[in-house]
């Protein structure tokens, strides 16, 4: 009943927005009645009834009379649909709100070309406790109907959330977690769709418009509108939300979110990206940000709920400077520590102590407690005796006894999420403001310093490449493997096509790098996200997939933290790639920047002071997190995110230049890497060979349904054999001797054999009524007929002939289709040249009714007499069509009866004259009957 009610006040409220200015102020959230359980709920409600006396604050909402405010029946009120379009690029983009997700705090979907995303906003009705990480969690998801298909999965929808789109959430969160007003902590929660897709408009950066716009309508009280954009580089042309096309030809991937005013996120890749281009690339990004932003707060003062400004709860304010006086002296010697581990101590220590002074024994005002006490008189009696008056402080021998104390001052107590989070906040505070006023940080180095670097390679015996990279108290184990086509990673996504990566670094953060206790599960968004941005960085600097065939996969694992892990993963990566044999472009180092922006604060002279290298605490409690990877040269992967309002273009340009300097001492430390790589293939590497093949011959090294591929693979010991439709076969072994084997046995299956060649000691494979099959090469086999065995007439092939007898035989037809037609005959002296006729026996001078024996099949002769001339043969042949068709074995008797045939017209005195007339005649015949001359036996491979 409670839960509809508040409900119902919702509804009202948002009708009468003007009740928000009459709230009465939020109640405490850090009492009990404020748990999430739904019993405690309902109690703190009626609590809160009693408290507020009918002005209950939930959501900011002001309490109405059920009777006068909201009908007990009737339909609910929403507002009308609005619609504006906004000019982004050279196009617009359509953003429409009060259609869809009625009942949300915001919702809008964003329309680009045919690609459309829906944004909903909501948030809890009753606030988490508080604490320093506002309560934002988003959710991104690219539904496969929008582009009119289903997962490639088992299940046939959609599950847990894919890398990419947790890339894509991270872009949407970053931008906004800076522009939320401090002391909010209702859980808000940001869900977004794709639901169409067109393949030619990206839909990451509509999503953080689209969640940007809709943060800005909803009841979440922010400071600024938010909107991003992507920007590419086409030759010299920078392009706003550039098309999928268009990106395939630019040299920067670009993603940029802020204000009107200032930019709050950057992350993107390039190849050798020179720093003034990528400034450019950002004032045109803010150009079109600025646009965006200006039409939303518009849309915003037309039809933009109320924030809900009243539910913001902050510390006391006193309760700073109560902090300061007691941990002030304490902190600065703690801040001087250089280790992190004992510094992190240090600090654990002074907070405890202050959190019992301020939330248990209570905090005593200095003032009050230096001065003379004032002394007041304490009276003890007897409870059965009245109570006497004592003049002028005289002391009666009586029952009452008078004793002088002392007044003591009422303690002050806080709460303790309160003095934790001011504590956070002070800590930061003397941080900063050591750096300004001393110009020192907390290990002693000025602010463009960079830490000590040291390098180690080979560390892993088997592995295929392995560096030790580490730099101060950040350290990254980094390996590499390598592999075949089968290692690549596949990636289902929305263009249709599985997508295989044949290069992806994975990047992990266990806690023991930090010293910590924690569980151990799927990869955090966090790690994901660094794993992706060390990944591109990486990206630029490796061979293709023709001068080095293999798929690459480099892990990272962080052996210590206190800086920026990521860029230590980068340095480390392109170590472990040398190190493999990678024959990597160049060396790529990375280094994380960081700033402290109002130095006028702390007595500086109000310029911003750029950061090399931070630490840890220095990211913490800095206001930018800039993180470069490239060479001298260039950039080739850049991240960054803004604690404060945003930055501007010429911080960035000191901060980008800075950072290059930064990476040319990290790249000099990095050539002093001991042992340096080995920049060899490892001995434990798989080898891979890459044959290139006739494309139609792709087909006759699988087989009927793959089972000759994987009879080579059995028989020789590789571990795959990798064929492409352009006829590139990649063979991967471990060993010389089976990929040897196995490429042999490929290249004879794939020759093009040559009317004429002569083939020695081939084995028989097996033989037939008709002929014996011969093994001219591994896995090559052809036909040797019955009438080409022998210089005699056989009756049966196995009279003379037997499986494992070897002959020598010449290739003397190749067929449509590839088979072939052997002949042992033609290899043979002549028996008798006197007489020709003897050389071989006609069917008619041996039985004068039996032409040849028939197939095992069954199949039966229709005409027994042999053909006068060629007409008749063709005549012969023509009428066994229908034949042919109703059985596959008679091809087999055109064949034999195209050579019976011809035996009597053969030339009796030059044996070759006789033999290439028998192979136009038979070539006749083909050409008029498609079908195959020799049996499906003798098919190849």
């Amino acid at each position: 009943m409670l839960a509809s009610t508040s409900t119902l006040c919702n509804r009202a409220y948002y009708t009468h927005p003007s009740q928000f200015s009459h709230s009465k102020p939020f109640l405490s959230p850090h009492r009990s009645h404020f748990r999430k359980k739904s019993k405690s709920r309902s109690l703190s409600l009626i609590s809160l009834r009693k408290q507020s006396k009918g002005s209950l604050c939930i959501r900011a909402l002001a309490e109405p009379q059920a009777s006068e405010s909201v009908p007990s029946d009737g339909p609910l009120c929403f507002s009308e649909p609005c619609s504006v379009k906004i000019p982004v690029g050279d196009r617009h983009i359509l953003v429409e709100t009060g259609r869809i997700g009625r009942q949300t705090s915001g919702a809008v979907t964003v329309t680009d070309g045919e690609t459309i995303v829906y944004t909903s906003v909501c948030l809890a009705d009753v606030p988490s406790e508080p604490s320093d990480f506002f309560p934002l969690f988003v959710n991104y998801q690219e539904r496969f109907s929008a582009a009119g298909r289903t997962s490639g999965g088992f299940f046939k929808r959609e599950g847990r959330t894919k890398d990419h789109e947790v890339l894509i959430c991270r872009l949407i969160d970053r931008p906004l977690r800076p522009t939320m007003l401090k002391g909010f902590y209702h859980e808000t929660q940001i869900l977004s769709w794709v639901l169409s897709y067109d393949g030619l408009h990206s839909p990451d950066a509509l999503a953080v418009t689209a969640a940007g716009i809709a943060i800005a309508l909803s009841e979440v009280p922010n400071s600024k509108a938010v909107a991003g954009v992507r920007i590419g580089l086409v030759g010299d042309k920078y392009i706003v939300n550039p098309t999928m096309k268009e990106m395939e030809e630019s040299e920067l991937d670009l993603l940029l979110a802020g204000t009107d005013s200032a930019i709050l996120m950057i992350e993107g890749y390039g190849n050798f990206l020179q720093e003034e281009k990528l400034l450019r690339a950002v004032e045109v990004g803010q150009d079109a940000v600025r646009v965006i932003c200006n039409e939303v707060e518009a849309l915003v003062k037309k039809c933009g709920k109320p924030k809900m400004l009243d539910a913001i709860k902050l510390p006391p304010p006193e309760l700073y400077k109560h902090v300061e006086e007691i941990a002030g002296e304490e902190l600065g010697k703690a801040l001087q520590i250089r280790n992190k581990v004992p510094r992190r101590k240090a600090l654990s220590m002074l907070e405890e102590k202050v959190l019992t002074i301020l939330t248990e024994e209570g905090y005593v005002e200095i003032d009050a407690s230096s001065g003379a006490a004032e002394t007041v008189p304490e009276l003890f009696e007897d409870e059965d005796e009245d109570e006497e008056v004592v003049v002028d402080g005289e002391v009666d021998e009586g029952d009452v006894h008078i004793k002088p104390t002392l007044r003591k001052s009422t303690p002050l107590l806080f709460s303790e999420v309160d003095v934790k989070l001011v504590f956070k906040e002070v800590t930061s505070k003397f941080l900063r403001k050591r750096i300004v006023e001393g110009g020192r940080r907390s290990d002693g180095r000025t602010p463009v310093e960079i830490r000590s670097i040291n390098s180690t390679c080979g560390l892993l015996p088997r592995a295929h490449g392995s560096s030790l990279f580490t730099r101060g108290e950040t350290q990254a184990l980094a390996v590499t493997t390598l592999g075949d086509r089968q290692m690549a990673q596949r990636i289902d996504n929305l263009e249709g096509a599985d997508e295989l990566k044949r290069f992806y670094l994975q990047y992990s953060f266990p806690p023991s790098c930090v010293g910590e206790v924690g569980r151990i599960g799927a990869p955090s968004r966090r790690e994901i996200g660094h794993g992706m941005l060390a990944e591109r960085a990486l990206e630029p600097i490796l061979p293709s997939d023709d001068d080095f065939p293999y798929t690459i996969r480099v892990e990272s694992t962080i052996t210590e933290s206190n800086g920026s892990s990521s860029m230590a993963s980068v340095c480390g990566g392109c170590l472990a790639l040398q190190d493999a044999g990678v024959p990597i472009k160049c060396s790529i180092a990375g280094i994380a920047m960081g700033m402290v922006l109002d130095t006028q604060e702390f007595g500086g002279d109000g310029t911003p002071l750029i950061l090399s290298d931070i630490t840890g605490s220095e990211d913490a409690s800095g206001d930018m997190d800039f993180k470069v990877a490239g060479n001298e040269e260039g950039i080739t992967a850049f991240q960054m995110d803004i604690k404060v309002g945003g930055i501007t273009i010429p911080i960035m340009r000191q901060a980008l230049f800075q950072a290059r300097d930064g990476r040319k001492h990290i790249l000099a430390e990095m050539l002093k890497c001991s042992p340096a790589p080995s920049k060899s293939l490892s001995k434990y590497a798989p080898l891979i060979h890459i044959m290139k093949v006739k494309p139609e011959k792709v087909n006759i090294i699988i087989g009927s349904g793959g089972k000759k591929v994987k009879s080579i693979i059995e028989e020789t010991g590789v571990d795959a054999i990798d064929t492409q439709d352009d006829g590139i076969v990649k063979i991967t072994a471990k060993d010389l001797s089976s990929l040897e084997k196995s490429k042999a046995i490929i290249s004879s299956l794939t020759m093009v054999p040559t009317v004429g060649d002569v083939y020695r000691n081939c084995e028989i494979k097996s033989i037939a009524p008709y002929g014996a099959f011969v093994e001219i090469a591994p896995g090559r086999e052809g036909l040797c007929h019955i009438s080409e065995l022998s210089s005699n007439w056989l009756a049966k092939t196995e009279d003379a002939f037997k499986v494992g007898d070897h002959v020598d035989v010449k290739l003397i037809e190749v067929n449509d289709k590839g088979q072939l037609r052997l002949s042992r005959r033609a290899l043979l002296p002549d028996a008798d040249p006197e007489n020709p006729s003897a050389k071989q026996k006609t069917p008619e001078e041996g039985s004068g009714k039996k032409v040849v024996n028939a197939p095992k099949d069954g199949l039966a002769e229709k005409n027994n007499e042999e053909p006068k001339d060629k007409s008749s043969t063709t005549k012969l042949a023509s009428s066994t069509r229908s034949t042919a068709a109703e059985d596959a074995q008679l091809p087999q008797k055109k064949f034999i009866r195209r050579l019976v045939g011809a035996a009597k017209d053969r030339s009796t005195t030059i044996k070759d004259t006789s033999k290439k007339s028998s192979s136009k005649e038979v070539s006749s015949v083909s050409s008029k009957d498609e079908t195959s001359l020799v049996n499906g036996e003798a098919k190849i491979g």
